[in-house]
């Protein structure tokens, strides 16, 4: 059986970015460049979401997205960096863990074992991941980095 190309579905893909914008915006509030934010996920305050404006211009922040949590000690944290562009009002993944600038699409399989619809799968975690901080988290603190 041969097997059509896999063909980016672009309205998804902005659909996801535009809601992500949405749900950081919310989570980052006036944060700062420099400044750190934790949602606790948990009643034990073992298990956070991180946020960290990284860099803060007038169209653009570039925002770090981290989790910690019970299995740290056995699994690698999550990481991202998100984009936030705030003149099309989207916010898109460009670095997760230690990988960055992800293609549209990919020809599977290939070198790196990127699945054929990378970006979009990443924008989707991350609207999950925002989506349950903003339902179940709660802010601990705000600081500012030395």
């Amino acid at each position: 059986m041969v097997r059509n190309a896999y063909v980016t579905d672009l309205k998804s893909l902005q659909g996801e970015c535009s809601a992500n914008y949405l749900r950081l915006i919310r989570l980052v509030g006036d944060m700062e460049q420099g400044q750190r934010r934790a949602i606790q996920l948990g009643e034990q305050g073992d298990n956070a979401l991180h946020l960290y404006i990284h860099e803060n211009a007038p169209y653009t922040t570039m925002v770090h997205v981290s989790q910690t949590g019970l299995m740290d000690h056995l699994l690698e944290t999550p990481k991202m960096r998100v984009h936030l562009y705030h003149d099309v009002r989207m916010a898109e993944v460009t670095h997760f863990q230690r990988e960055r600038h992800f293609h549209g699409r990919y020809r599977y399989p290939n070198p790196r074992m990127h699945q054929p619809d990378e970006k979009l799968q990443l924008n989707r975690f991350l609207g999950e991941w925002l989506a349950h901080g903003l339902a179940h988290g709660r802010s601990e603190y705000l600081h500012e980095v030395p």
